[in-house]
């Protein structure tokens, strides 16, 4: 399979002079290795020389799509985040056989808010039960390790309740700001899932001294990421047919590009507190009527498509009742203070490399949209 990394040489270089020195000949275990974000971490500790485990769920078909290009360069362990035999034998393997302690970066889940109305039980499963598994094996076998980093996500924080107003941060303008210490509001099965599994690895911290840190990131967007998601769905559509059909475009997102992403992850894992938590994005927000129009303007400037699209509203695409999320953006001061982070890709580069990926990937992508067979109905402005 082609190597579509994008993780260009310049790029690289200063991730290796940042954390080269922390991960190189380390043993590191990544679930959901071959999904969107899971693939790009794996991509980045693999060129810093880590020794990579990469958990992939099982299917009869046994493929790996994101990170087949690195078959010869890790192991592929493939086993299901909800059936505990197997991740015991996984953590076993790497108790008898790592001759160090393994950085355990936890990204496997049902990350998709909308389909967790419409699989609420298998949500709660892999985001929940899955997590639970994997630190219980953790302490079953006697695995000490250096860091285990769940990955959380801005959808925890839901909408502000009036209730605990006071404690939350607003700018100087009135808009939200979201922090470590803001109250969370889980508004969906997703979120509320993640919210236990955040709690859960703060218990085996607290219980058995797992050495356990929750980063929540905002809205990370980039190349492979399921086209089902709102900038995906936006290029994928107009790269296809003139109308871009949507659902609400009134909610604020902070969409930080996925290779910062990954180094949020990294930096965490390798200078974060046990114990703690850790959020971080682009530290700005957008709404989605203007994000559509950033990538749309972007598509016409680089010759992707033409300037006819035009954007559709679809009542089926909202979600169900008052549970959209209105405002997320994040105030990342802690983790720059005490690690240096900060996001280095702009939305404007961020989306060009976006396009580019769907334009040349369209095989990909193809038969997992969701718009194919549907039909617009409201026109918004």
């Amino acid at each position: 399979m082609a190597n579509d990394s994008i993780w260009t040489e310049n790029a690289l270089a200063e991730l290796r002079r940042e954390l080269g020195e922390t991960y190189s000949g380390r043993t590191a275990l990544v679930t959901g290795a071959d999904g969107f974000m899971g693939s790009h971490l794996t991509d980045a500790l693999v060129e810093l020389g880590a020794n990579v485990h990469a958990l992939v769920r099982a299917t009869s078909s046994g493929a790996v799509n994101n990170i087949g290009h690195l078959r010869d360069r890790l192991k592929v362990h493939f086993a299901d985040l909800t059936d505990k035999t197997s991740i015991d034998y996984l953590i076993k393997e790497l108790r008898d056989t790592a001759p160090d302690r393994p950085y355990v970066f936890h990204l496997g889940a049902q990350a998709h808010v909308g389909e967790s109305w419409h699989r609420p039980y298998e949500t709660v499963m892999a985001n929940t039960v899955g997590t639970l598994n994997l630190l219980q094996s953790v302490v079953d076998w006697g695995l000490e390790l250096e860091k285990f980093d769940t990955a959380g996500t801005s959808e925890e924080y839901g909408n502000v309740r009036e209730s605990v107003a006071h404690h939350h941060d607003f700018d100087d303008a009135g808009g939200l700001i979201l922090h470590e210490r803001s109250p969370i509001n889980p508004k969906s099965i997703y979120a509320t899932a993640k919210v236990a599994a955040d709690f859960l690895t703060m218990n085996y911290h607290d219980a058995f001294g797992v050495p356990g840190v929750v980063t929540r990131m905002f809205n990370n967007y980039g190349p492979r990421q399921n086209p089902r998601y709102v900038t995906g769905t936006i290029i994928t559509q107009a790269l296809e047919r003139p109308e871009i059909e949507l659902g609400a475009l009134e909610p604020l997102r902070d969409f930080c590009f996925c290779t910062d992403g990954v180094r949020g992850h990294l930096t965490v894992a390798a200078k974060g507190i046990p114990g703690d938590h850790y959020v971080y994005g682009q530290g700005a927000n957008i709404s989605m009527a203007d994000w559509c129009d950033l990538i749309l303007r972007t598509g016409v400037e680089h010759g992707y498509w033409p300037d006819d699209r035009q954007v559709v509203t679809n009542p089926a695409r909202l979600r169900p009742g008052v549970t959209d999320v209105l405002a997320l953006k994040v105030g990342y001061e802690k983790l720059n203070r005490e690690t240096g982070w900060e996001p280095k890709v702009s939305w404007e580069d961020g989306v060009l490399q976006t396009i580019a990926w769907y334009a040349e990937n369209r095989v990909r992508w193809l038969g997992r949209v969701d718009w194919q067979a549907s039909r617009p109905t409201t026109l918004s402005t």
